[in-house]
């Protein structure tokens, strides 16, 4: 199993729940049977009343969750070319059931991010109640290199960060430290990596019967005081009012070529970016665009619901799995796009990855 579940005592018969990915090698990527046996204990946990509180971590110094084994599905989707896999139609279900049963816990759920943060990873943390960083995070949407989209609810999160920067983030991948989560508000608290063993102590001496949010409260701002030296200059601040009018676009071609100027640029993380842009996939960058515009408004269900036929759609279509083999298979680092060219992107075929790919009610109808 690569979920290690256990169960520490507090005070007065209560119980913490720590549920630990361990994938290390893999830097603790999500899979099917990981998500599942992660849907099965939280929903145990969430039906004892015992169970006050819940701590979720990753195994291993590295990362906290680098995503979602995209290889075993990019791999089903060339078995299928055309078709939705239903590897697919199942893995991205449960993943979203997953967040968003996180995103609406009934109980205080802690989420442990420390290292890498990406992806999948991005979707159990936006999910918990306190989101915790350390001093080395590195937090990032990557899925504009394999063809995918920034999924697990990133038309919700990434749609509702200040000015344009969602849009950036959507598009050039760049990975935000300990200090632009906190100012972005992806981010609750920034603790060091040695005081994990500390916050377990303070969680079992807490009197979870009587006034527990504000005992929580405390400990929390105890362990990020002692902290607050550890924490990074930020990246994106200094950078918002000009990522903001680079981005002051009226259209998807507009914004890719705003930024692919900066190829080069004597900024060196706006030259980063240009360059994941250049290589990355106009059609994701396409789809960047329209989610981050449909999802503004909609509920945290209904995001949910349109990154299913979102992610779908993307299996059924070649960029996906071309992207997949091209980062992380193969190695190769030339993905040959069905669409290599931005302005060449048809609208239809975008508006076509918001379309049910099944019959009858949608899968995640019950999402309230």
């Amino acid at each position: 199993m690569k979920v290690r579940f256990e169960e520490r005592p507090a005070l007065h018969g209560a119980r913490i729940g720590i549920a630990t990915l361990d994938a290390e090698l893999s830097l603790n990527a999500l899979d099917l049977p990981m998500i599942e046996a992660l849907l099965d204990r939280l929903g145990q946990w969430a039906e004892d009343p015992d169970l006050v509180c819940v701590l979720l971590r990753g195994a291993g110094p590295k990362a906290f969750c680098a995503g979602g084994d995209v290889r075993r599905l990019a791999q089903a989707c060339r078995e299928r070319p055309g078709e939705v896999p239903p590897l697919a139609a199942r893995f991205f279900a449960d993943e979203y059931r997953l967040d968003y049963r996180l995103h609406t816990y009934p109980k205080p759920l802690l989420c442990w991010a420390h290292g890498f943060v990406m992806g999948g990873g991005m979707g159990l943390l936006q999910g918990a109640r306190v989101r915790i960083v350390t001093p080395g995070s590195r937090l990032a949407m990557p899925e504009i290199g394999i063809g995918l989209f920034p999924d697990v609810g990133g038309s919700w999160f990434l749609s509702r960060l200040p000015g344009r920067l969602g849009l950036f983030l959507g598009l050039t991948a760049t990975q935000l430290n300990a200090a632009d989560a906190l100012d972005l508000g992806l981010a609750d608290r920034c603790l060091r990596d040695d005081q994990l063993d500390e916050l377990l102590h303070g969680l079992v001496q807490i009197n979870w019967r009587e006034q527990s949010a504000r005992q929580l409260n405390s400990l929390l701002q105890a362990l990020a005081l002692d902290a607050r030296d550890a924490l990074p200059e930020p990246q994106l601040a200094p950078r918002r009012a000009a990522i903001d009018a680079l981005l002051d676009v009226a259209d998807l071609p507009g914004a890719w070529h705003a930024l692919v100027s900066r190829q080069g640029d004597a900024d060196p993380l706006l030259a980063k970016g240009a360059d994941t842009l250049a290589a990355g996939c106009p059609l994701t960058a396409h789809l960047v665009w329209e989610q981050l515009r449909r999802g503004r408004y909609r509920s945290l269900a209904e995001v949910f619901r349109m990154e299913y036929a979102m992610s779908l759609n993307c299996c059924r279509h070649p960029e996906f799995a071309e992207g997949v083999r091209a980062r992380l298979i193969d190695k190769d680092q030339r993905p040959k796009w069905h669409w290599p060219e931005v302005d060449e992107v048809p609208q239809a075929a975008v508006d076509a990855h918001f379309l049910p790919t099944w019959q009858g009610a949608h899968p995640l109808a019950d999402l309230l």
